[in-house]
């Protein structure tokens, strides 16, 4: 008499174990099989030559696109808009040709975040290099500036460039 009535309660117990293991299941394979947001460009600034100095700072348009996933990068703006909330990897090399300034900031949303300059009176080809890892929220825009009275040298050698990559969504 006692075990058909602990039949139905292992029968129960099973069921409810099958259950859980079923959605844990499905949760694992919706996870697995959702789509995760690509998001990656890679730029070169022009074939021009030297770009400055002026007499206002301009933010520099990266015109030559040749990675562009997620299309977040806007070569007609210079910007960069984050496409959804995460961590981004993003990274500029800018070059300076013979006697002058050449400097580069960087702004996040119009506030400057970071700023690079580098003095070459050696007459030789000057590089400044940075790399930035970001929190950025899905909106935020990012965009380098040429300060005023500084200049940047590229050719079709593509020495000035301008990249970035989602590494992970929050």
């Amino acid at each position: 008499h006692q075990l058909s009535s602990v039949s139905p309660q292992l029968n129960i117990c099973r069921r409810r174990r099958s259950e859980r293991k079923l959605s844990s299941m499905i949760q694992m394979f919706f996870f697995l099989s959702s789509e995760k947001p690509k998001v990656a460009f890679y730029t070169a600034l022009t074939d021009a030559g030297t770009l400055g100095p002026y007499n206002t700072d301009i933010t520099l348009k990266y015109s030559k696109v040749f990675t562009n996933i997620g299309n977040a990068y806007n070569p007609s703006t210079g910007f960069f808009t984050a496409p959804v909330k995460g961590v981004y990897n993003l990274q500029f090399t800018v070059m300076g040709y013979y006697a002058g300034n050449t400097a580069v900031s960087v702004y996040k949303n119009n506030q400057r975040i970071m700023a690079n300059w580098e003095q070459n009176n050696n007459m030789i080809q000057k590089y400044l290099t940075n790399s930035l890892v970001l929190e950025l929220t899905a909106g935020d825009v990012i965009h380098l500036v040429l300060p005023s009275g500084q200049s940047v040298y590229c050719s079709s050698n593509n020495q000035s460039t301008f990249s970035g990559s989602l590494l992970f969504t929050l």
